[in-house]
């Protein structure tokens, strides 16, 4: 692969996942705002500048190590599909394992020495206790001892990271609180983290399993993987309107479900062509999937903030 160094790094850097972990640094953005409001704060940029660094390094620090932990797996599937999957990090030579290591030990500590930079400056309460918790739910999601990845819990891990303590981060940055009314809308969205995280799995089906992988798609297979992620979509969705029965107005609830179900006739199009490598079907799914988190959440995060604010 003739590149320059510079593209090198991109391209491990994978900056088209990003949207992923950014969905949930504007949604916790949101949920803080009632919080600052509460105690009398402007919404902060400088808040929302340190949690979108802390979001960025700790997005890093996933996809660098992730790569590392993950080589062998990912070894084999260039082995089963020579020319059939895109480019793997470290059995392509786009970078080796120790730059790898290196560079995500450098963005976890990075990642940790905003959160602290954050409770010292804004006197965040808890902000670095929190980080080490995000950081360590990755470790335990890829990192021997427990890669738990390789044992049947790496979704759930990811739903809680990705999901949960993420939103929940960027909130506490900027609305300097452990709770907010706005939290009714944590477990919709850690559903939807949830179908997410399954998805991942589609693509890498039978190289998972033939490396001793253990996730959904290799336990239950693909169909019912994908049956699994479209339930949750929709559940996930409900629970963002079951919200408007804990205080929360119909007009932010109603519309920030509907947002995703609208979507949902959409994915289920195109699950019946994401079979078994099909890689490019696999690909447009996994993206109309995102696509419509990505929407829900950016949408709900709006109306919430219109809430606050009114």
């Amino acid at each position: 692969m003739k590149t320059s160094v510079a593209e090198r790094w991109r391209y491990a850097a994978k900056p088209d996942s990003w949207g992923k972990l950014l969905v949930p640094f504007v949604l916790g953005q949101a949920m803080g705002l009632g919080p600052a409001l509460d105690q009398e704060r402007n919404f902060s940029f400088a808040r929302a500048l340190f949690a979108l660094a802390f979001t960025v390094f700790d997005l890093l620090f996933i996809v660098f190590l992730n790569d590392y932990f993950d080589r062998d797996v990912d070894a084999i599937k260039r082995r089963m599909f020579p020319t059939g999957c895109s480019p793997k990090t470290i059995p392509d030579k786009i970078l080796t394992a120790s730059q790898l290591l290196l560079a995500g030990l450098l963005m976890g500590t990075l990642a940790l020495l905003t959160a602290l930079g954050a409770e010292l400056l804004f006197e965040v309460r808890g902000a670095t206790i929190a980080a080490f918790v995000s950081l360590g739910i990755f470790i335990a999601y890829s990192a021997p001892p427990l890669r738990l990845n390789y044992r049947g819990g790496g979704e759930l891990l990811e739903m809680l990271g990705v999901g949960l303590v993420l939103p929940w981060m960027s909130a506490l940055m900027q609305g300097d609180a452990w709770t907010s009314h706005a939290l009714i809308f944590m477990p919709g969205f850690a559903l939807l983290s949830l179908s997410s995280a399954i998805a991942s799995g589609l693509s890498d089906e039978r190289s998972d399993r033939m490396g001793g992988k253990r996730t959904v798609v290799t336990m239950i297979g693909n169909r019912l993987s994908r049956r699994a992620i479209e339930g949750l979509s929709v559940l996930g969705a409900l629970a963002w309107m079951a919200a408007a029965f804990f205080e929360m107005p119909l007009w932010v609830a109603i519309p920030a479900g509907l947002i995703v179900l609208v979507e949902v006739p959409t994915l289920r199009q195109k699950s019946d062509a994401a079979d078994t490598d099909a890689f490019d079907a696999q690909r447009a799914y996994k993206g109309t999937l995102h696509t419509m988190i990505r929407h829900g959440a950016l949408g709900l995060a709006v109306l919430l903030a219109i809430y606050e604010l009114r």
